[in-house]
């Protein structure tokens, strides 16, 4: 068999991150396990430095503070000795023979998700299996599980979807230029990640044979050590998502979207300028996400209580209607009066990228309170595969 290499961030995980390691070194053949230790204050460090293995490899960020999962995979990835990377998470089990069930799905170009069995902390859902065998370690129940996954059968070999975690060629992922910082240190990147493959054209193939058992969120969301706990919200991701999903709509003109099987859905990126008159506050916080730049008569200092959210360089996309500070070069331009702007109104914005690619036509229409004028229906989506 071929060897893979587990890349491993973690952060105060060290109970989780334990039983990860020994459930990789259960599997028949012994693979590379990189553990990026981010500036861990539980001990992991001491426990890493006590292994004796020499398929293990180790980096660390002494901190204070943590780099996050978006520059630590791409640093284990790199730094990978094997020609095959598996992005795993510390809070996962392996099932017996995972390894086996992966391999034999992959290809050049194909990214194999591992299928997560999980205790009921986030809703039930067609990808994954709500089986409860622990919710922390001191409840994790090995023996059930691992007579469980000899029984369980099922319906169908493979699905088509793409999640944690995911195996592909080292190669692969390094020819798209691996994560977007724009996601530092975490939430969303892998959303981003996903929509560059599937646009790159990578299969994705989900493994119902090759299984883990998730704790679920330990990272950030649900991390004791950030303010969560099972099932609780930290403010450290809280903070994150939000500011993240408005990243992610700057980049892609559209939230996170995908089928039941976790498989991307992209619309289509336009080149969109709002053009807002009698704009508030609120409205230019809402709508700036959007479209590629916004027009408004007062910018109300966002620029400056923004801009410490986001990597991108917000003068770029928030301009005076009128003066020199004026741009009239985007395809589409979208004509709003905040004071007729309703919540309809600002659904529609959300659906946008969808109603231009029907309207199939350049030329003026309005819909609810937008005057929407198509210059050129020219997309822009496969310019965002690499970075």
């Amino acid at each position: 068999m071929e060897k893979i290499t587990f890349v491993i961030p973690s952060r105060n995980n060290l109970e989780f991150l334990q039983l990860a390691y020994k459930s990789i070194r259960d599997l028949d053949t012994k693979h590379d396990i990189l553990i990026l230790n981010d500036a861990s204050t539980d001990g992991t460090q001491e426990w890493i430095k006590n292994l004796n293995d020499n398929d293990l490899l180790e980096h660390y960020n002494p901190g204070p503070e943590r780099i996050g999962i978006v520059g630590m995979f791409d640093k284990g990835i790199e730094m990978a000795r094997t020609s095959i990377i598996f992005a795993y998470h510390a809070d996962m089990i392996a099932a017996p023979d995972l390894d086996k069930n992966i391999l034999k799905y992959l290809k050049p170009q194909t990214v194999v998700s591992a299928t997560r069995v999980e205790p009921p902390l986030h809703p039930p859902g067609p990808e994954k299996i709500i089986q409860n065998f622990g919710i922390e370690t001191d409840e994790f129940d090995e023996d059930k599980w691992l007579e469980w996954n000899k029984n369980y059968s099922p319906a169908a070999e493979t699905t088509e979807g793409i999640f944690a975690p995911w195996c592909m060629y080292k190669e692969d992922f390094l020819a798209i230029g691996g994560h977007d910082e724009l996601f530092a240190p975490q939430s969303k990147e892998d959303s981003d990640l996903f929509n560059r493959f599937h646009l790159a054209g990578y299969k994705f193939i989900q493994s119902w044979q090759g299984r883990v058992y998730h704790f679920t969120s330990r990272g950030s969301r649900f991390n004791k050590h950030a303010g969560g706990g099972a099932g609780k919200n930290s403010d450290e991701w809280l903070y994150t998502t939000n500011k993240n999903m408005r990243n992610f709509i700057r980049k892609w003109g559209t939230i996170v979207q995908h089928d039941h099987y976790m498989k991307p859905i992209i619309s289509p990126k336009y080149d969109i300028g709002y053009r807002v008159e009698n704009c508030n506050q609120h409205l230019l916080t809402a709508l700036e996400p959007w479209g590629n730049i916004i027009y408004v008569d007062n910018n109300h200092n966002y620029i400056e209580s923004e801009q410490q959210h986001t990597t991108i360089d917000l003068k770029k996309r928030v301009h005076a209607l009128t003066g020199e500070d004026r741009y009239d070069y985007n395809d589409i331009v979208v004509e709003i009066d905040g004071t007729r702007f309703t919540n309809e109104d600002f659904e529609l914005v959300k659906q946008l990228p969808e109603i231009l690619k029907d309207s199939g036509e350049i030329g003026e229409f309005r819909i609810g309170n937008l005057k929407v004028t198509i210059i050129t229906l020219e997309t822009y989506e496969k310019e965002l595969i690499k970075l």
